[in-house]
């Protein structure tokens, strides 16, 4: 008799396949304010790159608006690609993707070596480089996914969350120590009360609101800063109605041998912050991301970058905030992503309704944020508790990978004296993390992959039935009487009248001794 059997129906009715919640779709309402939700998380994230870059160069507002607008919509044809998936292209889960706040270092140094007449030309050269590199390695890229068992999958979703906080903190307080309100009563009151009004929203709200909790907190946290003047209005006032990027519109692309290898560089840290993350949504939304999935998901990295570089936007990668969403809410449809995909497009084209989630105060979003960015930490912790910690080298690799993961996170400057093309690894808590754990699992595991998945197993109560079976053909047993079917530690027993009687169960014992 077979110990497993195939189930051939999953539980319906009339034995047809449920639909996996990954690729459930929602009704329309639903999949406009969930995907809204999503912009709101993002947004900032998606905005700020440009912004940086774009002062640095000396960009005027139009032009400002236009790079802003580029980003987005890249952001979104991304998106699609990630969500939707076309051939072989795109993880097909609820993964949002956006311009890698990675990549905004080597391109100030690019417009500190350049100048600003040609920094944005060769900026787009070498993200169209760095784009086209990643979608032709991804193959080759994706076979990491061997090297992450649970102690360094949940080591590396845990630093995603970790490493999310110092932005929600830098939301709430301010960017610049140094200005006269930064931390104010005003920006931390706001940043509290919106975390407070977020978590009592999802203790007591219940269905479609409690889903939207985070959208509810973010529409009152503003309406509350309104009055006292924490909202900036200026951005709506300038942003155009239309605009449509047009490809190469602020610059055709030229090459630099440099600035291309920084650039790779960076897509390098991004396709590994995107294995990471991808993992991590697989073990959220409960389908986990193998080599083909993640594959999939980092030639629409490259795509959706090499893309974006035709347009005028910048290197793309996955948005860590947004797991966090999909961790709070629960909401797993890809297809939610998919509608915050259409509506970043939208934001593109028309910038003066992007602008309209511009005026969500930072403080109010940073408030947010920490309950988003908890829940990433959340779930690596959850995976953490299937990695088996109760041995010594699984313990072992989770502290010294968290403890090198965190050094940028809490010494932001740590690395300083470093090459610049080592910080751009170096300065990334999740890469740097990532690295060690998985080199720190093949220092104490290799070899012993099965010693630490019995560990796991033995600590949820259960036994591996072939180590069973193995122990028990390896065992000497001497006599049924002293060794009996409950193992040694138990002691022994009984063996009942009718076959201690029957001279057929003695010849079977004779011959087993």
């Amino acid at each position: 008799m077979a110990l497993f059997t195939k189930r051939h129906n999953r539980g319906t009715r009339n034995g047809r396949s449920e639909v996996h919640p990954v690729d459930q779709m929602l009704p329309p309402g639903k999949l406009t304010a969930y995907g809204i939700q999503h912009i709101a998380a993002m947004y900032a994230g998606v905005a700020a790159p440009p912004l940086i870059v774009g002062q640095a160069i000396g960009l005027s507002p139009v032009e400002m608006t236009l790079l802003i607008g580029a980003s987005l919509l890249t952001a979104g044809l991304a998106t699609l690609l990630q969500s939707i998936g076309v051939w072989r292209i795109g993880a097909r889960l609820p993964f949002v993707n956006g311009v890698t706040f990675a990549s905004v270092a080597p391109m100030l140094a690019i417009v500190a070596q350049h100048g600003e007449a040609n920094s944005l030309s060769i900026i787009y050269g070498s993200v169209l480089i760095a784009g086209v590199l990643a979608f032709l390695g991804a193959p080759y890229f994706s076979r990491m996914v061997r090297f992450f068992p649970p102690v360094v999958n949940g080591t590396v979703i845990t630093l995603i969350g970790l490493s999310l906080f110092p932005v929600a903190i830098g939301w709430i307080a301010g960017q610049d120590p140094e200005a006269p309100d930064y931390a104010s009563p005003v920006k931390l009151g706001l940043g509290a009360g919106t975390f407070l009004l977020v978590l009592l929203l999802n203790r007591f709200l219940k269905g479609f609101l409690n889903r939207v909790a985070l959208l509810i907190g973010l529409v009152v946290g503003s309406l509350v800063a309104w009055p006292l003047d924490a909202v900036n209005t200026s951005t709506f006032a300038q942003a155009p109605i239309f605009n449509f990027p047009m490809p190469f519109e602020l610059g055709a692309p030229s090459f630099n041998l440099t600035a291309t290898i920084s650039i790779c560089i960076v897509m390098l840290v991004a396709m590994t912050e995107s294995t990471a993350d991808m993992i991590a949504l697989g073990e959220i939304v409960d389908r986990p991301a193998g080599e083909q999935t993640i594959a999939a998901g980092l030639r629409a990295d490259g795509a959706g970058s090499a893309l974006s570089a035709v347009f005028g936007g910048f290197t793309c990668s996955a948005f860590a905030q947004n797991i966090g969403l999909v961790a709070l809410t629960r909401v797993k449809s890809r297809f939610v992503v998919a509608a915050a995909g259409g509506v970043l497009i939208v934001l593109g084209l028309f910038p003066v309704i992007g602008a309209i989630v511009s005026l969500v105060p930072q403080p109010v979003l940073g408030g947010a944020a920490l309950v988003l960015f908890g829940s990433v930490a959340a779930s690596g912790m959850r995976t953490l508790g299937k990695a088996g910690l109760g041995d010594p080298f699984n313990a072992l690799i989770v502290s010294g990978a968290l403890g090198v993961g965190i050094i940028p996170i809490v010494a932001p400057e740590f690395y300083e004296h470093f090459p610049a093309a080592m910080r751009t690894v170096l300065d990334s808590g999740i890469s740097t993390g990532c690295l060690v754990a998985v080199l720190l699992n093949l220092l104490f595991n290799s070899g012993r992959a099965r010693k630490a998945e019995l560990a796991a197993q033995n600590e949820d109560g259960e036994q591996d039935p072939l180590t069973a079976l193995e122990e028990d053909s390896t065992s000497t047993v001497t006599d049924s009487e002293d060794v009996g079917a409950a193992g040694q530690d138990l002691g022994p027993v009984p063996v009942p009248e009718a076959e201690r009687d029957n001279p057929r169960t003695e010849t079977k014992t004779e011959t087993r001794n």
